[in-house]
C-alpha cells in the first residue's frame, strides 16, 4: 500500500473519533487515548501495514523479572495471534505493545478506532493490575491468578 493510503486511514480515524486536526496527529505521528500515548507508524520496509505502539507504563524495581514473565506469557498465548508483541524499552523502562495492522480491504477509521480501544483496555489492565498494583494484588497476578488472557 502507498503512503497516501496510510495518510487516508489516519485521517479517517481522526474523523471517526472526532479529532478535528488530523494534520497535527500526522505531524506528531501520535495520539493520546485515555491517558495512553499511541504512536503511529508506516515504514518503507513494510508498506502493506501500519504500526500502533502503545506505552502501557513503567516497571517498578523489584518487579522486573515477574513482569518479564507475564509479558512472555502474553506474547506466547495471546498476542501472537494478533501480530502484536509486548516489550520493554531498555532506555525508559516502559512496557510497550507493538501492533502490526495490515492495511487490507476493510481496514478503515472505524476498524482502527475499535482496535485502539481494544488494546487500550489491555493497557488499563496492565497499568492497574500489574504496573501499579499493591504488593498483595501483584503477587496474586504474578502467581497465575489473572483474567486478562482473553481474545
Amino acid at each position: 500500500m502507498s503512503p497516501e493510503h496510510y495518510l487516508h486511514l489516519i485521517h479517517d480515524l481522526c474523523e471517526v473519533v472526532g479529532l478535528p486536526d488530523a494534520d497535527s496527529v500526522m505531524a506528531r505521528q501520535a495520539l493520546e487515548v485515555e491517558g495512553f500515548e499511541v504512536l503511529l507508524g508506516h515504514y518503507e520496509t513494510d508498506p502493506d501495514a501500519l504500526y500502533l505502539n502503545f506505552a502501557f507504563g513503567s516497571v517498578t524495581s523489584g518487579r522486573s523479572l515477574r513482569v518479564y514473565r507475564l509479558m512472555l506469557e502474553a506474547n506466547l498465548s495471546l498476542y501472537a495471534q494478533d501480530q502484536a508483541q509486548l516489550g520493554l524499552d531498555a532506555d525508559t523502562g516502559l512496557v510497550l505493545l507493538v501492533l502490526r495492522v495490515p492495511m487490507f480491504e476493510g481496514v478503515d477509521g472505524h476498524y482502527l478506532a475499535d482496535t485502539i480501544n481494544h488494546y487500550v483496555e489491555h493497557g488499563r489492565y496492565w497499568r492497574e493490575n500489574i504496573l501499579q498494583a499493591e504488593d498483595e494484588m501483584f503477587e496474586s497476578v504474578s502467581m497465575g491468578d489473572y483474567t486478562w488472557l482473553r481474545a
